[in-house]
């Protein structure tokens, strides 16, 4: 039996069929299209919870995307394994006529996709590739000598530059679905097949009110109102495009449009130095951490006795998101005030954060250590009781999270804030001037 002669697209950070430049190439210059979506064991096998929500989260767009393309007569094939034996497999199965994808800068999925690049070469199949989760990506915003940003004040002025003079193509794939392969729905695998607790994750439709647009420089810092975008998952996930977000941010919002840029500012300093298990500034590697692991339970499970940061945490538990001024609260005090290494914080927001995003996480925590390429200095130590006064007074927020505030139940704070900053500035200057500084269980900052 002759096999099926198709072009595939593979999807991965693109969940979505509207606006999506890789899918709208292989609808456009291929046709017979059958799109793809491979659980990657890869990344999988990583994953600390069996009951992980991204997964139920991912399931459940698949479910969505696999109607829509049976509307259209197309179907969606979903494979689960490693990523070179899926299409080993798949060249068994289908004549390929090309192979679309679009780009993903984090270190892991440029070792895949240069692997099954090679294999489909081998093969005689093209693998074409496409710039479709930033505006500009790898070298398109670099100094005028070539070399890339590490602050990012310069990147957005010339990323402003550069962005004056392109008009945003926008790729109408989901005009093109008539081209796709047709086929009757193929099978679906279940959540406990894929090794993962059955679950409902629904992930509402990406909608952004010009009105929040044009408030968010004024709301964005205020946890207790609906001041953000609520776009990170979306743009994790790819069920919305990028160009839609800039589009609407260019003429409503520079604060917005400025935290669009912030992070493809990250995504391009992971591109360039993608060692992102050390800290980018290396004296700060010397930094005496302390291996406290009662204290940093405590701060996973939002137990630290102050407020704003407890309220967080346990956001994070309980939804899988922390609001933006939070998560820096948080950051800092795990860093600053117990003196904990970032690389604890930053695996616990990894294995919890339904929009968690390597670069963007990595960065911002590199940023609250003082660590980072483009860091807050590390003499910047937040004052979470003043971040609350500032930011939530009236404590809608905190409340919301911390319902015992002001009773007997409510845990006594950790640390002290003085004592706390104190002991933090005395490691970060021991490690930048070369010394070893005490910070041992008998240098503790009592409360």
């Amino acid at each position: 039996m002759a096999r099926p002669r198709v072009a595939i697209h593979w999807f991965r950070r693109d969940l979505r069929l509207h606006d999506n430049h890789g899918f709208f190439r292989a609808l456009a210059d291929h046709g017979e299209v059958l799109p793809l979506f491979i659980f990657d064991n890869q990344i999988l096998d990583r994953l600390e919870s069996r009951e992980d929500q991204r997964v139920q989260l991912i399931h459940g767009i698949l479910v969505d995307l696999r109607h829509r393309l049976a509307d259209h007569g197309g179907a969606l094939l979903i494979e689960h394994g490693q990523p070179l034996e899926v299409w080993r497999r798949l060249l068994d199965r289908f004549e390929i006529t090309a192979v679309t994808v679009n780009h993903d800068h984090e270190p892991y999925a440029q070792e895949r996709d240069r692997t099954i690049g090679e294999l489909l070469s081998q093969n005689g199949v093209a693998l074409r590739t496409f710039k479709d989760i930033s505006i500009f990506e790898r070298n398109e915003v670099v100094k005028d000598d070539g070399s890339p940003y590490t602050v990012c004040t310069p990147y957005i002025r010339k990323w402003r530059e550069r962005f004056t003079d392109l008009d945003i193509q926008r790729f109408a794939s989901e005009a093109q679905l008539d081209r796709l392969h047709r086929s009757l729905p193929l099978p679906l695998p279940s959540l406990e097949s894929l090794g993962f607790g059955e679950g409902i994750m629904d992930l509402q439709p990406p909608v952004l009110p010009d009105r929040r647009l044009r408030e968010y420089e004024h709301t964005r810092n205020l946890p207790g109102t609906e001041g953000t975008s609520r776009m990170s998952i979306h743009l994790r996930f790819g069920t919305v495009s990028v160009r839609e977000l800039v589009r609407k941010a260019w003429s409503l919002s520079s604060a917005y449009m400025n935290e669009l840029i912030w992070r493809e500012f990250f995504m391009q300093v992971l591109w360039h130095f993608p060692q992102h298990d050390r800290a980018f500034k290396p004296a700060y590697d010397r930094i005496e951490w302390r291996a406290d692991e009662a204290g940093f339970e405590a701060w996973c499970q939002g137990r630290t006795g102050y407020p704003l940061v407890d309220a967080g945490m346990r956001e994070l538990l309980a939804t899988g998101l922390m609001h933006n001024r939070v998560r820096m609260v948080a950051a800092s005090f795990l860093c600053k005030h117990l003196l904990i290494d970032w690389r604890w914080g930053e695996a616990w927001f990894a294995s919890k954060l339904l929009d968690f995003e390597l670069s963007s996480n990595n960065g911002n925590w590199q940023w609250a250590s003082g660590s980072g390429c483009d860091a807050a200095p590390y003499f910047r130590i937040f004052n979470p009781s003043l971040q609350v006064k500032r930011y939530d007074p009236q404590l809608i927020y905190v409340k919301r999270w911390v319902p015992e505030l002001g009773s007997a139940n409510y845990v006594r704070p950790m640390v002290v804030h003085e004592n706390a900053r104190s002991r933090a500035l005395a490691a970060y200057q021991a490690a930048l001037s070369g010394k070893i500084a005490s910070t041992d269980s008998k240098n503790e900052p009592s409360a």
